[in-house]
């Protein structure tokens, strides 16, 4: 896969993206990161999505089945992260990744959080996140489904040492809710639609993802 052409921001910053994709689709039974949609793997349709935007530096942190997960993305332009500890939550992952970004790019000013079960993600959404941070200052951009925020997420480096300090079997949303007159959200129209069960991959299909 090449890197599309970065598209215009208004500031000269740099941007990040960190895919978790550690956990082990124990509701799934399978890997719901393989899964497909369209044709294409769940995770690799999530790192198409981040490429598309042109974020510079794109980290996926894998766990479970990691010999699976790693030779699936292998030939992509992306940063593997691999954590042992990935079982004691996905604060745990969050900060594995977080943390290699920091030590090996420390010049990010931002980063997005994603997850690998929303179908619907696409660069357009992670690109509305960036001019929105960029329009508004706010330290925090979450998207917004079913009348909450959620990921994926833009959190600025001014909470970097927050996300670092999360419990281990904590999310990122627990910072954004704490932190409401720090955030802002954009709708992502189909981001409530996630994929945690077979029978939510079914019911998709079937549905022709609608």
């Amino acid at each position: 896969m090449t890197r599309e052409k970065s598209p215009v921001f208004a500031r000269q910053m740099n941007y990040a993206a960190i895919i978790l994709a550690a956990g082990s689709s124990s509701r799934m039974g399978r890997s719901k990161q393989l899964l497909e949609v369209d044709g294409e793997k769940l995770l690799i349709r999530t790192i198409r999505a981040a490429l598309e935007t042109g974020l510079k530096d794109v980290v996926v942190v894998i766990g479970h089945h990691e010999e699976i997960h790693r030779k699936e993305i292998d030939k992509q332009p992306v940063e593997i992260v691999y954590n042992p500890t990935w079982q004691r939550g996905m604060g745990n992952s969050l900060k594995a990744g977080l943390s290699h970004l920091m030590m090996n790019h420390p010049s990010v000013d931002a980063v997005i959080l994603l997850v690998c079960d929303q179908p619907h993600l696409s660069g357009n959404v992670l690109t509305t996140l960036i001019h929105r941070y960029e329009e508004t200052g706010k330290p925090i951009v979450a998207s917004r489904y079913s009348g909450m925020p959620g990921v994926p997420a833009l959190f600025d480096k001014t909470f970097f040492a927050k996300l670092t300090a999360i419990p281990d079997e904590e999310g990122a949303k627990k910072i954004i809710l704490r932190h409401p007159s720090d955030t802002v959200t954009v709708e992502f129209p189909g981001g409530a639609v996630d994929l945690d069960t077979i029978e939510d991959y079914n019911a998709y299909q079937s549905k022709g993802k609608e």
